[in-house]
């Protein structure tokens, strides 16, 4: 699997949407109420996020960059259900992150104290991607 790339990108862009490339985002991102949402459970965090399986799995990678246990997606709601009452009743909004991650993105649906967590701890992760496969070149 190619590393995911994003171009860096601060909080108050959150309003504007990346270009998708990707029809499998675009489409799980247009969805409305039909959209299957999958859970990233990172560290203590339960947080929705919608988008293609592929680019769903890159950026729970990267985000388990910064953790020292495991970041985990899941397909179905936790059994332990979504501990933030915000992020539990969150809804896909433009005012929403979509986060890019190659040339497709993730919207991340969790209230705006765990959207900002969540997208920083991915900006954090391709920092550290970037720094173990640039040292990997010098060799």
């Amino acid at each position: 699997m190619p590393p995911a790339e994003s171009p860096p990108q601060p909080p108050d862009e959150f309003g504007s949407r990346p270009p998708i490339q990707c029809d499998a985002c675009e489409s799980a991102l247009n969805n409305g109420e039909d959209r299957t949402v999958s859970f990233l459970l990172l560290d203590h965090h339960t947080v929705p996020l919608v988008g293609c399986d592929d680019h769903l799995s890159q950026f729970a990678t990267v985000c388990g960059y910064t953790s020292e246990d495991t970041a985990d997606l899941l397909e179905h709601r936790p059994a332990g259900g979504i501990a933030c009452p915000s992020c539990h009743l969150a809804a896909h909004s433009p005012r929403q992150p979509v986060v890019p991650v190659q040339d497709g993105a993730v919207a991340v649906l969790g209230c705006p104290d765990h959207q900002s967590t969540v997208v920083q701890r991915f900006h954090q992760g391709l920092a550290t991607q970037e720094q173990l496969t640039a040292s990997l070149d010098l060799t």
